[in-house]
């Protein structure tokens, strides 16, 4: 049997979790579901860990709540309560959709949206409908908390650009849904039994006066990272979603991937 760690700890709040991490003898990661990080270390794709710093006790990081402008999801939410939670089911379809083609139910009643962000691939299905929604991350460190812009987390394909050996995601936000908008997740598969997607694609749409008044999409893997696709945004902008409109919107896809 594989070792997977030297230690385990299981703390109750962010700030022990920090402490956790950054008090660690060696190398320390953080841990909820562990459907990413398990089979990295058992397969020799990541370096031997002394400490997993297990987050799936923190209360505050199992929460959705719902505030005037938005809600918050909690990081470390198995996916399971994610997508049967009636604030997001109200206010992100998408993201339901995403959640729900994530692994198969034994891998979603442990899985987070933590661990699919920071595991840091550009094809992570929650990842893209977390882009398409515009979503923000909440950055913990033992000196502050801050939220940035879930697309400014990613530098590579399993390299982030916050630090994991002292800094951890701790909540997602994002905004309510009003009237005339609408949000999609879609994924085209290979063939059953490879996992990665060819690509996943997620939308976040808003009309008015039957035309597009603003929208968001989200791709991947079209890249190192997951990636806005802001050249086919621009190009259906004002439009009444035609078929010609659509034809343009593909072409402009086409030319700001980076394969």
């Amino acid at each position: 049997m594989i070792r997977l760690c030297q230690e385990y700890v299981r703390p109750d709040s962010v700030e022990e979790a920090l402490e956790a991490l950054t008090g660690s003898a060696g190398v320390a990661r953080l841990v909820a579901g562990g459907t990413d990080l398990f089979i990295d270390l058992q397969q020799g794709r990541h370096p031997p860990v002394q400490r997993l710093v297990d987050v799936s006790n923190i209360a505050r990081m199992q929460a959705v709540e719902e505030t005037d402008e938005g809600f918050v999801v909690g990081a470390a939410l198995p996916l399971r309560q994610m997508v049967r939670h009636p604030v997001v089911r109200a206010h992100a379809q998408g993201l339901v959709e995403a959640g729900g083609l994530i692994g198969g139910p034994q891998v979603r009643a442990v899985a987070t949206l933590g661990g699919n962000v920071g595991h840091a691939l550009p094809a992570g299905d929650g990842t893209i409908a977390l882009l398409s929604l515009g979503a923000e991350a909440l950055l913990a460190s033992p000196e502050s908390e801050r939220w940035v812009s879930v697309e400014s987390l990613f530098r590579a394909p399993g390299e982030t650009t916050f630090d994991r050996r002292r800094e951890m995601i701790v909540a997602f936000r994002m905004a309510k849904r009003r009237p005339g908008e609408g949000t999609a997740f879609q994924r085209v598969m290979r063939p059953q039994g490879v996992a990665i997607a060819i690509l996943n694609m997620g939308v976040w749409l808003r009309m008015a006066g039957g035309k597009v008044d603003d929208l968001q999409i989200a791709i991947g893997p079209a890249g190192p990272r997951p990636v806005r696709a802001r050249r086919a945004e621009a190009s259906l902008k004002g439009s009444a979603l035609k078929p010609d409109d659509f034809e343009a919107a593909s072409q402009a896809l086409l030319e700001e991937v980076h394969l």
